[in-house]
């Protein structure tokens, strides 16, 4: 199934880690959840944050949904997000995740091509609250919420769900950062005494980075069973590196598009922004670029 908009969706019931909601909470300079969406308008395409009747929300670049009844915890959450979703799946958080991780998330969208949700397993229980889920677990969670069922992990035995391991997330994330929340003041303390620790200077502007799209044709597309990919790569990144970030994200494509060396296989061909076939991997890659990759004998 071809997905034109990726989303992420943001929950953001929870509990308060001081008198404020989490949601609030300075982080980086800037409330939480614009923290939040920053990271992952560099992965998706479109935000939807989730949030209740009246809750104030800062002035945010995400789509915002209200709870359509109180008080039904993260099945509700989830499903009032899906049901916004333009794609066909999303990525769900919760708004108290500071240390996302760009390369953990791409990952499990990449495991979604047979698969109902993608959820990782770390520490011995289900991330629901950091997991990939597609529009048609709908009619389940539905049900769910019908039934009071308010826990999203009576749905997994329901549903194809892929399990991922914290060995898995390890080879991304080896602190599993990505699932470090904040539910007292003193976690939030030492999770800002960490961000300041491994930031000293800041987060880097997001013109530090290479913002990047690759939309794959032909056999690319049949084997990944997506059209188009965002791409997140430092600055001077090269065609190399975009083919590396791409096996990574889609694993189905190493060795079978892309050489462990970050080149493309013969019988492949990349064309930059629609104007020229680029042979070598060492070219550099600009922000914006769209990068487009096909078979040779369809590129001429």
């Amino acid at each position: 199934m071809e997905n034109n908009v990726n989303e992420a969706k943001i929950d953001q019931h929870q509990p308060v880690a001081d008198a404020r909601p989490k949601a609030l909470l300075e982080f980086n300079g800037e409330p939480l959840i614009v923290h939040l969406v920053r990271t992952l308008e560099t992965i998706f395409a479109e935000t939807v944050i989730v949030a209740a009747p009246g809750q104030e929300l800062p002035s945010v670049r995400a789509q915002v949904v209200r709870d359509e009844v109180p008080y039904q915890g993260p099945v509700g959450g989830i499903c009032y997000g899906l049901r916004a979703a333009v794609g066909e799946f999303a990525f769900v958080t919760s708004c108290d995740l500071p240390f996302l991780n760009r390369s953990v998330i791409q990952y499990l969208v990449s495991q979604l091509a047979e698969h109902d949700v993608v959820v990782p397993y770390w520490q011995e229980r289900f991330q629901p609250l950091h997991a990939v889920y597609r529009k048609s677990v709908l009619p389940f969670l539905e049900a769910q919420l019908e039934r009071g069922e308010l826990r999203p992990v009576y749905l997994f035995d329901k549903v194809r769900t892929c399990k991922i391991g914290a060995d898995k997330v390890r080879r991304f994330d080896p602190e599993g950062l990505s699932f470090l929340n904040m539910n007292t003041p003193e976690e939030y303390d030492a999770a800002l005494k960490r961000w300041q620790e491994s930031n000293p200077a800041g987060e880097p502007a997001r013109n530090d980075t290479v913002q990047c799209t690759v939309e794959l044709f032909g056999v690319a597309r049949l084997l990944a069973k997506t059209q188009e990919v965002a791409l997140s790569l430092p600055q001077g990144a090269t065609l190399s590196d975009v083919y590396l970030a791409l096996a990574q994200q889609l694993p189905v494509l190493a060795n079978r598009l892309i050489t462990k060396d970050g080149t493309l296989l013969s019988g492949y061909a990349c064309n930059i922004n629609g104007l020229d076939f680029v042979r070598t991997s060492t070219a550099k890659v600009a922000s914006g670029d769209k990068i487009f990759i096909l078979s040779a004998d369809a590129g001429g």
